[in-house]
């Protein structure tokens, strides 16, 4: 069903099986568009506008792009004509939840291969506008004692300090570590910089007996592994 602004028919007046909530009672949740559950999410339009229309302007403005959408702040939101900061702080909430439940569902306990490191971290860092330095901290047999953010920075880099990486390795006990960061842009290639940082990491973990299995580069195109790619030296 397409309505025009110029010929706008609020939802209550269309049939059951083209209003959003009546459609999923009735056919379940992934018989919806994005649209129409972003709709749902924004309870009403305008005067003007159904909260489909509305739904639609935000995914236009995203790209249809979810994650793109996902990266959306506030004041993003409230450029579309009848999204006010109140729409737009539920939008965010739901994406937020739907994160959450993404993190929860993990069920990587020991890393295993490059994948199962980039599983683990793919949840915190996809969706990251800037770059953040994550170590996660492994036992012997590679178990997840936990994961430690070191450091985050700007769209493009973000400074890392050995000496946090190496203090929290040994608080733990950890006996290796798997490196990670995010590249906003989605461009895996690792920098001259990153190259650097690995190299030096690795210097300092040998004098540590800290073995280090790799070096994650995460974004929402997919991941570059250092180990993999035979990089790690």
């Amino acid at each position: 069903m397409t309505i025009n602004l110029t010929d706008y028919i609020s939802i209550k007046h269309w049939a059951d099986d083209d209003k959003p909530r009546e459609k999923l009672t009735q056919h379940g949740r992934s018989s919806l568009s994005n649209a129409e559950l972003i709709a749902i999410l924004l309870t009403n339009g305008t005067k003007n506008k159904s909260a489909l229309d509305l739904a639609r302007e935000i995914l236009q403005l995203a790209e249809n792009d979810l994650n793109k959408l996902s990266k959306m702040s506030i004041a993003d939101f409230c450029k579309i004509n009848g999204i006010g900061p109140a729409k737009a702080i539920s939008l965010i909430a739901a994406i937020e939840l739907g994160g959450r439940r993404q993190k929860a569902s993990q069920s990587t306990k020991i890393i295993k291969s490059s994948i199962d490191a980039y599983h683990f971290f793919k949840p915190l860092l996809q969706d990251k506008n800037y770059e953040e330095f994550w170590v996660l901290l492994l036992s012997k047999n590679h178990s997840i004692i936990k994961p430690y953010q070191v450091s985050d920075g700007g769209i493009s880099q973000t400074v890392v300090d050995p000496k946090r990486v190496f203090k929290a390795a040994l608080e733990h006990n950890t006996s290796s570590l798997v490196l990670c960061h995010n590249h906003p842009s989605g461009n895996l290639t690792p920098s001259a910089a990153d190259i650097k940082l690995t190299q030096k990491l690795i210097k300092a973990s040998l004098t540590l007996d800290i073995q280090i299995l790799d070096h994650i580069i995460v974004s929402n195109t997919g991941y570059y592994s250092f180990a993999d790619e035979g990089k790690l030296v």
